[in-house]
């Protein structure tokens, strides 16, 4: 693909030949024009304001022309019109979806507009606060640099909010030397002598005159001869937003970080009922986790398990641009303020995924995924500081199943979809029902003293929004509401929401309730009457007969046949109630309907001591 003034020219290239053939001319006037791989979009700016855009898509089927449009620009002065420059537009895939970024420098605001097939539709505008603005695009959220300020503003635009996902916050970073040949070799000497020799000069140099950012998550330190890579601080960015629900569904949608955004929800759901925050708010909370569970479950992507060494944030990830093939330094910060890391690295080649963009007509991040990066063996990787030769880790995104997508009429948004699927995904960020019980729930019973109420209350919520969802609860979660109710000793409560089925039946909730039911007759009965209601026979006989109700016990017994209680429990229970008729009529129940039970040792005792007891009578 060759640009020029008068238009584009596309060439194919012929290996066998290893030369260029003309493939197709389109005609056009270029002022200047801007292009990203990752999108495998161009952008042609032609008239006096270089407003005016022709859009191309490259794609195996060939350039797909768009419909032409028109960007806005306010006017500084009746008769001086502005002139929109190559740095002010930035085109960026976030999740899934193309969008152009334009930079209006008069009116001080940041307008996008995304792509569709055959329309080309101005989403909102995004405010600015700087003279110099840059973008980039980290695990789909959006960073709007205020170069002149030295802050960036973070926009998480799923839902298409126009609200900042946090307050402004820093670009930290620390350097460390570039690397050459030398400094590769696998020499313990080499390798501890570099870590000294930290570039102090750059710790101080943030957004310098130099830098030229790289869509989606490049900067090119032109000066120092480095290219830094940008990462999200998802501790930095959640303590920095005292908004718990928003901060949960943005960290829902990490994908790159999944294990570390999945214990940070872990966290923020412990500390809002620790903190006995109101039951509005943690139920809110609550319903974003049920939510993003279910819809994990139901589109097939959720993964079960936390796996804490699958991907760590002290490990690079590579990007779907150009890689990494030297030193990489990831940085850590420890105070609220921070927010974004980035980390230089020298010699980066040029081998990138083959992967082509094509139409979907589907707005769902579902339909984005990322090829597994490619690593050579001697890759060299920074932890926390420290030089470590080794494979580096893949943390691509991969957002669920790769469909097959066409070109198709209508107005169609345009999607970045890829022909691979990743091979392995990464634990997914969402909680299942379970790990609220395990991670959440007990160690908060556990940490809470005082009056259950409140922590009752959180669960019930937690019940509503699982319901809703139709997710299944964990069973401890039941019991665990019984012992919270029936400490507080609120058995009509309690019995209220047996009877509602609040509780879901099974074996675990009716043992607690007959556990909980020893100081409360209705309470045990209740128990009894789940444990019947779940056809749990031997249960049920085993515990009619420790309450002493024998020939209950055995008349149930010989109903539903369970033959698994042993005959002893029975005699005993009888013989303990000094009744020698109830004796001798179970004993007699066993020596007509098991075969074989009078030659029991059993058999013998109980008719001995029926004809000694007999024998005292008579006399």
């Amino acid at each position: 693909m060759e640009f020029n003034l008068s238009g584009l020219d596309l060439f194919a290239y012929n290996s066998e030949s290893r030369s260029l053939q003309l493939v197709e001319t389109r005609k056009l006037h270029v002022s200047w024009y801007v292009y990203t791989h990752e999108s495998r979009l161009v952008l042609l700016a032609s008239g006096m304001q270089c407003k005016i855009f022709n859009g191309f898509q490259l794609s195996s089927a060939g350039i797909i022309r768009l419909p032409k449009f028109e960007m806005a620009m306010a006017k500084s002065e009746a008769n001086n019109k502005p002139v929109l420059a190559a740095e002010d537009i930035f085109i960026a895939t976030i999740y899934g979806r193309i969008y152009c970024l334009q930079v209006d420098r008069i009116a001080m605001l940041l307008h996008s507009y995304r792509f569709y097939r055959d329309v080309v539709v101005q989403q909102g505008s995004l405010p600015i606060y700087s003279s110099k603005v840059a973008v980039s695009v980290v695990d789909n959220v959006l960073l709007v640099h205020q170069v002149d300020a030295k802050v960036v503003i973070l926009y998480d635009i799923f839902a298409d909010s126009r609200a900042p996902i946090s307050a402004p916050l820093p670009l930290l970073f620390r350097g460390f030397p570039r690397s050459n040949s030398s400094s590769l070799r696998p020499n313990r000497e080499d390798t501890e002598s570099s870590e000294v020799n930290v570039m102090s000069d750059h710790e101080a140099i943030v957004y310098g005159d130099d830098w030229s950012f790289l869509v989606p998550d490049l900067i090119c330190d032109v000066v120092n001869q480095l290219l830094w890579k940008i990462h999200l601080d998802l501790e930095a960015i959640s303590a920095s937003s005292s908004e718990v629900p928003s901060v949960l569904e943005f960290l829902q949608r990490r994908k790159l970080e999944a294990n570390k955004a999945k214990q940070l929800c872990l966290s923020i759901a412990r500390t809002v009922i620790l903190e006995r925050r109101p039951v509005s708010t943690v139920s809110r909370a609550i319903d974003v986790l049920v939510s993003s569970y279910s819809h994990s479950v139901k589109t097939g992507t959720y993964i079960k398990g936390i796996k804490s060494g699958k991907t760590s944030p002290s490990i690079v990830p590579q990007t779907s641009g150009p890689r990494s093939s030297a030193d990489v330094s990831a940085s850590r910060v420890d105070a609220v303020g921070k927010s974004i890391k980035h980390e230089s690295a020298a010699g980066v080649d040029s081998e990138s995924p083959n992967r082509f963009l094509n139409f979907s007509d589907s707005d769902s991040e579902d339909n984005v995924s990322f090829e597994p990066p490619r690593t050579t063996s001697n890759n060299v990787q920074l932890f926390d500081g420290k030089l470590a030769r080794g494979k580096l880790t893949g943390a691509e995104t991969s957002g669920g199943e790769v469909r097959s997508s066409s070109l198709r009429s209508g107005n169609s948004p345009l999607d970045a979809n890829v022909l691979e699927q990743q091979e392995s995904q990464p634990t997914s960020p969402v909680i299942s029902s379970d790990e609220m019980y395990s991670f959440v729930f007990a160690p908060v019973e556990e940490e809470m003293i005082g009056e259950p109420s409140y922590l009752v209350a959180i669960i019930v919520e937690f019940l509503r929004s699982a319901n809703l969802e139709k997710v299944e609860v964990h069973p401890n979660l039941y019991v665990l509401t019984i012992q919270l109710l029936s400490r507080s000793e609120r058995y009509a409560e309690l019995g209220q929401f047996v009877l509602n089925k609040i509780l879901e039946p099974s074996r675990e909730v009716a043992m607690q309730l007959l556990e909980s039911g020893r100081q409360h007759s209705l309470t045990r009965k209740l128990g009894l009457d789940m444990l019947r209601q779940l056809s749990l026979h031997h249960d049920y006989v085993l515990l009619l007969v420790q309450d002493g109700y024998y020939l209950e016990a055995l008349r149930y017994a010989r109903k539903y046949k369970v033959s698994t209680v042993r005959p002893s429990l029975f005699l005993e229970s009888a013989f303990t109630s000094n009744d020698l008729q109830h004796l001798a009529a179970v004993l007699r129940f066993f020596s007509d309907f098991i075969p074989g039970f009078r030659d029991t040792s059993d058999h013998d005792t109980y008719y001995r001591i029926l004809n000694e007891r007999n024998s005292s009578i008579a006399a």
